[in-house]
């Protein structure tokens, strides 16, 4: 994990789960309309004006929390989206997966 400390890893780190996420997101919101989904405490009522790349920015930022969370953060959404496959990620709620799959990641690595 001592590559993932390096300055040039992170950003592309960002920029690679900020494009996944929002190709599944604008692949489910296709979807969404020809398949019946449950809504979820983690939608909200509209899609939050802050892109995915910004918002990950931001929480690198301001979390201070180890990049190794981010790894842990991509797993715990993987493994979301395959126990809950009623309960996709979508433009609706992938911002608010984003920040709790990031707590749980940053409790289970760097908390003491």
């Amino acid at each position: 994990m001592a590559e993932l400390e390096s300055p040039n890893v992170m950003p592309r780190l960002i920029t690679f789960l900020s494009s996944f996420l929002n190709r599944a997101a604008e692949s489910n919101d296709l979807n969404r309309q020809f398949l019946s989904w449950k809504i979820s405490v983690f939608h909200g009522l509209t899609r939050p004006s802050t892109s995915l790349q910004s918002y990950l920015e931001r929480i690198f930022k301001y979390a201070n929390c180890s990049p190794s969370c981010f790894i842990i953060e991509y797993i715990y959404l993987d493994r979301f989206s395959q126990m809950q496959p009623s309960l996709p990620i979508d433009s609706f709620n992938v911002h608010q997966l984003l920040i709790t799959s990031r707590m749980v990641a940053a409790k289970f690595m760097d908390d003491m």
